[in-house]
């Protein structure tokens, strides 16, 4: 059978190094705006929540005045 390889030592410069790129790469991906489609389909999310909120008491009176 093969021997299981044994996990090589940390290298701290290596991690940091790769801890600042990922900071930074994160960092301006989280700086961009918000593309417009994005934008958009929030604001038709939030108009058809508050349709619905809007109509649920009627659906509520419906559903108690069947029993």
């Amino acid at each position: 059978m093969t021997q299981p390889q044994s996990a090589r030592p940390r290298n701290e410069q290596a991690d940091r190094h790769i801890d600042e790129n990922l900071k930074r790469a994160f960092e301006q991906i989280a700086s961009e705006p918000v593309p417009d489609r994005f934008t958009d389909l929030l604001k038709q999310l939030k108009e058809k929540e508050a349709a619905d909120r809007a109509s649920a008491p009627e659906h509520a009176e419906e559903a108690r005045s069947d029993d």
